[in-house]
């Protein structure tokens, strides 16, 4: 009797007790030996030094401009939450500022109370955003498609008018002034230069990107980009859909919300604008310039679009969002994958044009 092939196998394994997140991801084409693992891990390392380096020089380099550098981190944080549920979980979202929001206004409200700790600031900014995503992904991996889309804007819309109303803890249209933060482990303070919250940010930053990376290669990740390439076969597998983009969007909620943190730590201000549909808006906008499914991309897209609008607006206050229209749509025309995927096409070319000569 011959043997069964592998496809049957795994269809009677699925049938009698299920696949494991293990066994599904070790179906998906995208899972390593040991040797292509080790070059991964060597590439990531390469990776986060080469972001620590930039991070250094842009210290040095723009000691004027470390309030933005600042906040250049903290929408990159926003932007790979997104790039979590979006470009790896297949999830569509135009809402993911209500988890940024959330987690400023946790961050804001703990320091008016009394916590002025900032770390502590920052776990509960991470907290307030992974409950918050847990709420919203809730709602929305109930619809598809277009539904979820639609959802995610009425969730933002929600959070931003419940900020909105509820001023007697978050000072309404007039936001959360004036927050005094302690200093950084009792002895660095936050200065007027933001010396202390760029550095504290770009470590933050390391930190949650290694994370990441690490959490979108084991095989949870791979699950994930199993569920958003094919969602039937995965359930035809025996894997639940819904309960792992439910973690994904904790997970994600967690990122947003210590941006939000990070983004009130070194204001001392937390807004209405925290909490918008434009800001969820740009952070997308970002994604799609630096490339989908790609965390290098989100920061790549985060940096360039931020320093285009600011050194644009500057040039021209008047109508510098027609040049950064015109950006998008030349990036988008010209590299429909990001401009880290057209990174990928070149070195690709490159190096079939060196195989061809050896």
């Amino acid at each position: 009797m011959p043997p069964s092939s592998p496809s049957s196998a795994c269809s009677r394994a699925a049938s009698s007790e299920g696949l494991s997140k293990v066994q599904v991801a070790a179906q998906t084409p995208e899972i390593a030996t040991s040797s292509s693992a080790g070059y991964r891990w060597a590439r990531d390392a390469v990776g986060v030094t080469l972001i620590l380096a930039a991070g250094l020089a842009g210290y040095w380099l723009f000691p004027d401009n470390l309030a933005l550098l600042t906040r250049v981190i903290a929408v990159a944080l926003l932007v790979l939450s997104i790039d979590l549920v979006t470009g790896y979980g297949g999830v569509a979202t135009l809402g993911q500022a209500a988890l940024f929001g959330a987690g400023a206004y946790a961050a804001g409200i703990a320091c008016v109370n009394g916590v002025t700790e900032p770390l502590t600031l920052i776990l509960i900014g991470a907290v307030a955003g992974a409950v918050a995503g847990l709420f919203m992904g809730t709602i929305m991996l109930r619809a598809h498609g277009l539904a979820q889309l639609v959802l995610s804007i009425a969730i933002v819309q929600l959070f931003h008018e419940a900020a909105n109303k509820a001023s007697a803890y978050t000072g309404g249209s007039d936001g959360l002034a004036g927050l005094m933060v302690s200093p950084l482990f009792g002895a660095f303070e936050f200065d007027l230069w933001g010396r202390t919250a760029y550095l504290f940010g770009l470590a933050l930053l390391i930190v949650v990107f290694a994370s990441l990376r690490f959490i979108v290669s084991s095989p949870f990740g791979m699950l994930c980009r199993g569920i958003k390439e094919d969602p039937v076969r995965i359930r035809a597998m025996g894997a639940f859909v819904f309960p792992v983009l439910l973690k994904m969007f904790v997970i994600s909620g967690a990122v947003a919300g210590i941006g939000g943190a990070l983004a009130a730590i070194s204001t001392q201000v937390v807004g209405l604008d925290s909490v918008s549909f434009e800001l969820s808006a740009n952070a997308l906008v970002m994604l799609v310039l630096g490339g989908l499914g790609t965390l290098y991309g989100a920061l790549v897209g985060t940096v360039i679009f931020m320093g285009f609008e600011h050194v644009v607006s500057a040039i021209n206050p008047f109508h510098w969002m027609t040049m950064v229209g015109a950006l998008l749509i030349g990036v988008v025309l010209a590299a429909p994958g990001g401009l880290s995927g057209l990174l990928d096409r070149m070195s690709g070319i490159s190096r079939r044009r060196k195989e061809k000569r050896t």
